[in-house]
């Protein structure tokens, strides 16, 4: 039998003024990534056939962000159902199940949806069916008016009466619709309410006027957390992070104290990884097998091995590539470097544009000098050399396999394998001199 046909419709025109931002509502981040973002991705695991999302005027970030999926703007903010209206001509002969989900709700799962979309195609066969839940504080959500036949209405706050507004069960705004009925009863929707728009949520009512079943599924309320302000993001970014962290402990992965451990939306930790407290993962970090990551770490955008050593209080930006077995220490940074196999980093060292060889040692306070105000140059350090503490490098160079670099060396000049390589003043030594300069101080 073939698969049902699905569209996704996607409300994303909201201004979100109570964010008080230039940054429309769903391009804000979770875990590194817009929401849009983190909502498209769900609905892209339900293999939609098409997807339609509604934007605002001069929103082309949040198309962007949604790409390839068709957009349509809605010019003028009158409602939920006249949104929807707006994806009217882009799916005017589709005939299959049409899913309505808000840019603003990111944490919705597919397995919810695809529990709803069951129900649509289950044998009752209604018209509508809606995502209810049932939040600690109901607040001024729309009710869900259910009846010994199902799904009777929604009611929003406003127009809802003191017992209606009693009911627990509430509207996440959610809906799976049958395609051959959508459009139909979207046309009849007016807006003869107390705030003057077009409700989605009037479907159900004009559906069971013509007779058609209607039903509900019941969400978690924490996966329908709608985001409207910076409190309900942060409190989305917590749940992100925590089902993150749960993600990373079941795939392997040891974390000291998770609580303290933020992870961004792609980061991969491979077997056997023992994350400390307070280590930051920004977007783009790939983690090898049996690497240690010890506290106050940041990383973003870099690759790490198997079998790494690194922190504590070490950065990685973007382009680090840490080979396997390598040692990265306390306050080291690394930036678009490439540290290779078993070398030793171990700690207060900046590394830029670079390429350490395997088995290097770069010993405390090295500098690879790699910027010189107008361009980037690199820094070669070849496989087994030794570079003193409190050497500068200054780019472009190159330090030959297994040579040695004298401690305190301001380098500039390339460096022959197995050379070394000392650039400092003669050491002068004046005898009994700090006695008389201690002498003169008295008697002064």
């Amino acid at each position: 039998m073939d698969r049902p046909q699905l569209a996704v419709i996607v409300l994303a025109a909201g201004l979100g003024t109570r964010m008080k931002s230039d940054l429309p509502k769903v391009m804000h981040p979770l875990a590194g990534r817009p929401m849009i973002q983190h909502l498209m991705a769900t609905i892209g695991g339900l293999s939609p056939d098409r997807v339609v999302v509604v934007v605002g005027p001069g929103m082309d970030d949040v198309a962007a962000a949604a790409a390839p999926a068709e957009t349509v703007v809605q010019a003028d903010r009158l409602g939920t159902g006249h949104a929807v209206a707006q994806a009217r001509h882009l799916l005017a002969d589709f005939t299959g199940d049409v899913l309505v989900v808000f840019g603003d709700t990111p944490l919705i799962t597919a397995e919810t949806l695809e529990r709803m979309l069951a129900e649509r195609r289950g044998p009752k066969n209604p018209a509508v069916v809606v995502l209810g839940f049932k939040p600690a504080d109901p607040a001024h959500y729309g009710r869900l008016v259910v009846g010994a036949e199902g799904l009777k209405a929604i009611v929003e706050w406003k127009d809802a009466s003191p017992d209606q507004r009693a009911i627990p069960l509430c509207n996440s705004g959610v809906m799976a619709v049958d395609g051959k009925r959508l459009w139909p009863l979207v046309g009849r929707l007016a807006n003869d309410n107390a705030k003057g728009e077009y409700y989605l949520t009037d479907l159900v009512a004009l559906a069971r006027g013509d007779g058609a079943n209607c039903s509900f599924v019941l969400g978690e309320a924490e996966e329908l957390l709608g985001v409207n302000s910076r409190v309900e993001l942060a409190a989305a970014e917590t749940i992100v992070q925590r089902r993150l962290r749960l993600s990373a402990m079941e795939n392997g992965a040891t974390l000291i104290d998770p609580e303290t451990v933020w992870f961004a939306w792609d980061t991969r930790l491979g077997r056997d990884v023992v994350v400390w407290p307070h280590v930051v993962f920004g977007p783009g970090v790939v983690v090898g097998d049996r690497v240690a990551v010890k506290g106050f770490c940041h990383f973003e955008s870099c690759r790490i091995a198997d079998g790494v050593e690194i922190g504590p209080y070490a950065r990685l930006r973007p382009g680090a590539e840490i080979g396997e077995n390598a040692h990265i220490g306390n306050f080291v940074e690394v930036k678009k470097s490439v540290v290779e196999k078993g070398a030793k980093v171990n700690h207060l060292t900046y590394v830029g544009d670079a390429r350490i060889g395997a088995g290097a040692n770069i010993g405390a306070g090295t500098i690879t000098c790699n910027y010189d105000g107008f361009s980037k140059s690199l820094t070669d350090i070849g496989a087994g050399a030794f570079i003193g503490s409190n050497t500068s490098l200054v780019a472009p160079v190159k330090i030959g396999d297994g040579a040695i670099i004298g401690a305190g060396s301001v380098i500039t000049k390339d460096v022959s394998p197995g050379a070394l390589a000392v650039e400092r003043a003669n050491q002068m030594e004046l005898p009994g001199w700090a006695e008389r300069f201690r002498a003169s101080k008295r008697k002064g």
